[in-house]
């Protein structure tokens, strides 16, 4: 548990929250209306589980963000596009139908962030999986019903 701890550390810090805060808080993003849409309608199909990890309440509640198991997986809809999809030796992965660049930030988890799609879909895995994609495996079917590739 320690690893998902860390992680709901580093995300309490980057969201600016006090660490008197005890739940994992997201940074929520801020999309166009039209991408917002698309989240929306992908936060109606998002899984109760994944990786055998119950979906969550990290706050502040909203249709472009979820995360199970007290922050080991979160995901954010609506991201804006990653300047590493510039690089032309960027890594990435296709999971179940969709196409997701891999970012590793130091010290955290493995980050992916979907390709060729009308809005940005980011999954964020704690340390845990830094070795194992597999649960973005659960994300392909819903991505692939509510957001349009381009």
């Amino acid at each position: 548990m320690f690893l998902g701890l860390s992680v709901a550390a580093l995300l309490l810090t980057a969201a600016g929250c006090s660490s008197s805060d005890a739940t994992v808080s997201i940074t929520v993003p801020t999309p166009s209306p039209e991408a917002a849409g698309y989240c929306r309608a992908l936060h109606k199909e998002l899984p109760r589980t994944v990786a055998g990890l119950g979906l969550g309440d990290a706050g502040p509640e909203s249709e472009l963000t979820a995360e199970w198991g007290d922050g080991e997986i979160v995901l954010r809809c609506g991201v804006p596009r990653p300047a590493k999809m510039d690089d032309p030796m960027a890594k990435g992965t296709e999971a179940n139908g969709v196409n997701w660049l891999l970012e590793q930030p130091e010290g955290a988890g493995p980050r992916f962030t979907t390709t060729y799609r009308k809005a940005y879909v980011e999954v964020t895995l704690s340390e845990a999986y830094a070795h194992d994609a597999t649960p973005l495996a659960v994300f392909g079917p819903p991505v692939r019903k509510t957001v349009p590739s381009l």
